[in-house]
């Protein structure tokens, strides 16, 4: 709730400087857009690596993004926009992986290895988002946008199990600890302090006026840093935030 209530008053007070600015007479071609959307995508290294072995199951999490986008026409055509966006990125999947490198905690007892079995992996991300982007108009409703992002992230989740098979202790020849697919038998991991806080990215997006200043948006945004630093090597893949975003828009000026 408290969150809640930080995001909506950051957000009321941003739109009222930015309104207040255009009436002021400062940059009088400044057209502000309200977003709200929803975003289907995931956390995965790209491409996937030989030790994933298949992707059994991803489930949708609840994954939304509101915010504001100050756009200032350079020509008839030509354009650029800034915004400030809230959201959150989240996923969960199930994946059969073999001798996939990780580090886990079994029976109180941390280990790390080579693990062959399943990987149940639930992602969380909250974050402040600001795009910088060109923008594009293809006549009167229809308007391309691509730029870079910077995301600040205030709150990250990265967590899951290792069972149904077992890991071989430091290296392929290592001890080797049997996983079952029961709590007790299982191992688990939990890498929420290790994440970045904060992520670059590049988006591409296009807007569609539809009725009045009523609108239909679609985004893309392709994480260019890992969710870890470079310097983590628990996981032995790079996991790069790539999400799709679904909106309505409302011009308020």
């Amino acid at each position: 709730m408290k969150h809640t209530v930080i995001i909506a008053t950051a957000m009321m007070m941003l739109t009222f400087g930015m309104v207040s600015t255009a009436k002021a007479g400062i940059l009088e071609e400044l057209q502000l857009r309200a977003r709200a959307g929803y975003s289907i995508g995931g956390t995965a290294p790209i491409p996937l690596p030989e030790t994933i072995r298949s992707i059994d199951s991803y489930s949708l999490t609840p994954s939304f993004m509101v915010g504001v986008d100050a756009q200032l026409p350079l020509t008839q055509k030509w354009g650029i926009a800034v915004g400030v966006h809230f959201e959150n990125k989240g996923m969960e999947g199930d994946v059969t992986t073999k001798a996939y490198r990780m580090e886990v905690v079994k029976g109180g007892s941390r280990l790390s290895g080579l693990f062959t079995g399943h990987v149940n992996q639930k992602v969380k991300q909250w974050m402040f988002t600001i795009p910088v982007q060109a923008t594009l108009l293809l006549g009167q409703k229809v308007m391309l946008r691509g730029g870079p992002y910077l995301s600040v992230l205030t709150g990250k989740e990265f967590s899951g199990i290792a069972s149904d098979g077992y890991l071989r202790e430091g290296n392929p020849t290592g001890a080797k600890i049997l996983m079952g697919n029961k709590e007790g038998e299982w191992a688990t991991y939990e890498f929420d302090d290790d994440m970045r806080d904060l992520q670059f990215g590049i988006g591409i997006g296009a807007d569609w006026q539809v009725y009045k200043g009523l609108g239909l948006s679609a985004d893309l945004n392709w994480g260019l840093t890992g969710v870890f630093p470079g310097d983590f090597n628990t996981i032995e893949q790079t996991l790069y935030p790539i999400y799709g975003t679904i909106s309505l828009f409302y011009r308020l000026k």
